[in-house]
């Protein structure tokens, strides 16, 4: 299958590294002239499209997910920009609100001590990752491309720490993301700051769809626990399970892009089945 690519080279603001975006269009763009489309922005670009830039040689298959999803008309048909990882990909990723409590502040130097190399190579610059996707890609994307740019027809998606900066980018920008498609997100970082954080800060229900999964082996292996957490808080939040909001666990799946893509096709049809707009 040809993937059609644009390519925007080395985008960068003060305080990140400076990284590609690529952003592939859906058949139908090219079909359609007229046609407007949904935007998911993926994290781990590298890991998206073409086997030979992907860690472990594996995809996640999106572009064959969508075209396969939406020619069948069990989904719209959406763009999808994958945005580069860098080495700085820990500190980029890291959410930084939840360590701004006390309580945050106590755990942050914790795990300083335990794991001090990824601290001293790292710079937890989340918010400006954030604002580098707000205020530089999602208006080029807007501007180049025939776009539904609103707040319904937004997402964010992304694995393990990239799972993480996905929900934490619905929660603090809920006027401009509207789902988020969280896999084998890499809770224990945050440990006990999860709950606090989601309580303080989750949006209510009724205007977001938030998809969450997990495998039970390698490093997912951890995340039950603190998944259970979440889900009790979204019941709190008022989050419809099926409706609004999705929690699925896949035995024996590990911590990998194959078992991302082989999950795929669940989260994009909650977040953009024909009947979830």
């Amino acid at each position: 299958m040809k993937i059609n690519l644009h390519h925007y080279p080395n985008l960068q603001i003060e305080g990140l590294l400076p990284r590609d975006v690529w952003v592939w269009t859906p058949p139908q763009y090219d079909l359609d002239p007229e046609a407007h489309f949904p935007v998911i922005y993926m994290h781990d670009g590298q890991n998206l499209f073409i086997p030979e830039k992907s860690y472990t040689h594996v995809t996640w298959g999106v572009a064959e997910t969508i075209t396969k999803l939406s020619g069948w008309n069990f989904i719209r048909p959406a763009i999808v920009v994958g945005i580069d990882n860098t080495e700085n990909r820990f500190g980029d990723y890291m959410p930084t609100r939840p360590f701004e409590t006390p309580e945050g502040e106590a755990y942050l130097e914790k795990i300083k001590q335990e794991a001090p190399e990824e601290f001293e190579r790292s710079r937890f610059v989340a918010d400006q990752y954030l604002k580098l996707i707000v205020d530089e890609v999602k208006p080029r994307v807007d501007r180049d491309f025939r776009t539904l740019s609103d707040l319904k027809n937004t997402f964010m998606m992304g694995s393990s720490l990239g799972g993480l900066i996905s929900l934490y980018a619905l929660v603090e920008f809920p006027h401009i993301f509207g789902g988020a498609g969280c896999f084998s997100t890499h809770w224990p970082v945050l440990d006990k700051l999860t709950r606090p954080y989601l309580q303080t800060y989750l949006p209510g229900a009724g205007k977001h769809r938030i998809y969450f999964d997990h495998g039970t082996a390698d490093l997912d292996a951890a995340y039950q626990p603190f998944q259970q957490e979440v889900n009790e808080i979204m019941h709190q939040k008022g989050y419809n399970f099926g409706k609004d909001w999705l929690t699925r666990v896949a035995p024996g799946a590990i911590h990998h892009e194959q078992a991302w893509r082989d999950r795929l096709h669940i989260a994009l049809r909650f977040l953009l089945g024909i009947y979830a707009v």
